[in-house]
């Protein structure tokens, strides 16, 4: 009779349990290597948090300056400039 999947899986951890009490070094090498893991996903999600709020706040800026530089000239003084430079023709 074939072993079911739960007897399969129970003999995989019987063995890796075997072997990490034989050799503690290896079990160590997990630990150190789950933890890892750990640390590095901790640390990149805390990276992206900082690009996302550099992100928004860049944005943010650039719409201020634009709102700023939108209203420092008046529409009909850069018509006129535009007109001194021919870039749009002169009324006539």
């Amino acid at each position: 009779m074939n072993p079911g999947p739960a007897e399969e899986v129970g003999k995989a951890a019987n063995t890796f349990m075997d072997v990490m009490k034989s050799q503690p070094i290896a079990l160590a090498l997990v630990v150190m290597n789950v933890l890892l893991l750990g640390y590095l996903f901790w640390n990149e999600q805390k990276y992206v948090d900082a690009r996302r709020d550099f992100a928004e706040k860049l944005f943010a800026q650039q719409t201020h300056e634009t709102s700023l530089l939108a209203h420092c000239i008046l529409p009909e003084d850069f018509i006129k400039i535009l007109q001194a430079q021919g870039i749009i023709p002169q009324p006539k």
